[in-house]
């Protein structure tokens, strides 16, 4: 129908025109900023999805961290209960000799003296600190000897995920080779060698459980960080997958959108045209 007063064509190119303005303008702003969602009009849905999956990613990423801590914290006691046991051999090697009646009592005295020193290291290597707080023996009142106690490591971005580190089954009641005071260490391989070969020996099987299960709970830590890495890839090529712009798609979108744009303003500076086609039937 030829009207003067609606243009139809006009009206539907600039229609078209607006759409493909608007899909060039979001295919240019995609490839401009590399996200496919810039505001949550654009993929309401994805958007709350991936803002789920950030922040568990976020989470993944300080749990990895704190594991990687527990390991080296588990590692550094692993040390320290490895230099006790070198001491405790030392310690049981002397004891040995002491006993044995071709040691003369100033024999007994030298061996005496070095046990005395060997067993003040012990006192010295469990001092050991972690970022200023005591594992082994409490040096203040404020402070806890950590390992004595159980604790949690925190392994995951969930509450519920936790590692409790436990070694009060390993230790349980038995001294450690703790027992000599100051008094009893002066005279204990010059009276009583022979039991204190037992001592050193309990001491040396005890400390040699605390190390091994130190070794285990750093092995499964390490479990614990591959499955954190593994888990947090996934986590970030998902929210990758829902955010990120695709470039192959978007510069063929644009391209198809700026094309429609052209042709669509064409086409309306032709329709506008198209009301000068009634005035020859009106004309006298």
């Amino acid at each position: 129908m030829l009207s003067l007063r609606t243009n139809s064509a006009a009206m539907s190119a600039i229609s078209a025109a607006d759409r493909a303005g608007r899909a060039a303008a979001l295919a240019q702003a995609r490839l401009s900023t590399g996200y496919r969602v810039n505001s949550a009009m654009d993929d309401a849905a994805g958007l709350q999805i991936a803002t789920r999956l950030k922040a568990q990613s976020s989470g993944i990423a300080v749990a990895m961290r704190n594991t990687q801590n527990g390991i080296s914290m588990m590692q550094t006691v692993e040390g320290t209960v490895q230099n006790i046991i070198s001491l405790y051999s030392r310690m049981h090697d002397l004891a040995i000799q002491a006993a044995d009646g071709s040691s003369t009592q100033e024999d007994k005295a030298a061996l005496q003296s070095e046990f005395a020193a060997q067993y003040d290291e012990v006192w010295n290597q469990l001092g050991l600190q972690w970022a200023g707080e005591d594992l082994f023996i409490t040096r203040a009142p404020q402070y806890n000897a950590k390992l004595w106690s159980p604790f949690n490591l925190q392994i995951g971005e969930s509450s519920s995920d936790t590692m409790t580190v436990d070694l009060r089954p390993v230790v349980g009641q038995t001294p450690l080779g703790l027992k000599w005071g100051t008094t009893e260490l002066q005279t204990v391989l010059t009276q009583n060698a022979s039991q204190t070969i037992d001592d050193t020996a309990q001491a040396i099987d005890i400390w040699s459980a605390v190390g091994s299960a130190l070794g285990a709970i750093s092995n499964r830590l390490e479990h614990v960080y591959a499955n954190l890495a593994n888990e947090s890839a996934n986590t970030q090529n998902a929210t990758g997958r829902i955010l990120d712009t695709d470039y192959a798609s978007e510069t063929a979108s644009a391209t198809s959108a700026q094309m429609l744009e052209q042709a669509s303003t064409a086409m309306l500076k032709q329709s506008n045209s198209t009301a000068s086609l009634t005035l020859p039937l009106v004309s006298p």
